[in-house]
């Protein structure tokens, strides 16, 4: 990755921002079947060679708590991380 300018911290904001311009954000903000997809593609490799981290970047609450919560549960078990980073004025308390 040296020779890339798309490493690290500064290419994930770099995509963020450039995806900004080009997606519409809106609502409800569903969590569950993201972690979901992610999870069955990590349960796939369960022999080491492969780690999975998934971040999301997220404006809004999460609107289906229960179920993310269930997921991230179910997952847990798996060869992956889960980051979630709120941005923006919602209130981001995870009731």
């Amino acid at each position: 990755c040296p020779t890339s300018s798309h490493c690290g911290i500064e290419g994930v904001l770099e995509a963020y921002h450039r995806s900004l311009r080009s997606v519409q954000l809106y609502g409800p903000t569903n969590f569950a079947p993201v972690v979901n997809h992610v999870a069955r593609s990590a349960a796939e490799v369960l022999d080491g060679s492969q780690y999975f981290v998934l971040l999301i970047i997220t404006d809004g609450v999460i609107s289906d708590m229960a179920q993310t919560k269930e997921a991230i549960v179910n997952a847990a078990k798996l060869p992956m991380s889960i980051i979630i980073v709120g941005v923006g004025q919602a209130e981001f308390d995870g009731k």
